[in-house]
């Protein structure tokens, strides 16, 4: 199963602007709608591959990974 996330997207003058609304910093602006849609999904899986690299760091060993469903 893929997670879902949320885009918020506007046509501000030229430029459309977009954030994912359940992940801070992922923003994007691109000239048409498609562009943003695209970009917002490369920043979103980089930013949720940094995130979870950087949680596994701050972990060290001797961890367990466990889903968790809300």
């Amino acid at each position: 199963m893929k997670n879902a996330y949320t885009a918020v997207i506007k046509k501000e003058n030229d430029w459309w602007v977009g954030w994912i609304e359940e992940v801070p910093g992922v923003n994007c602006q691109e000239k048409t709608r498609d562009e943003l849609k695209r970009t917002l999904r490369v920043t979103l899986k980089e930013a949720l591959e940094f995130n979870r690299y950087d949680a596994l760091s701050a972990a060290g060993g001797g961890y367990e990974e466990e889903s968790i469903a809300v």
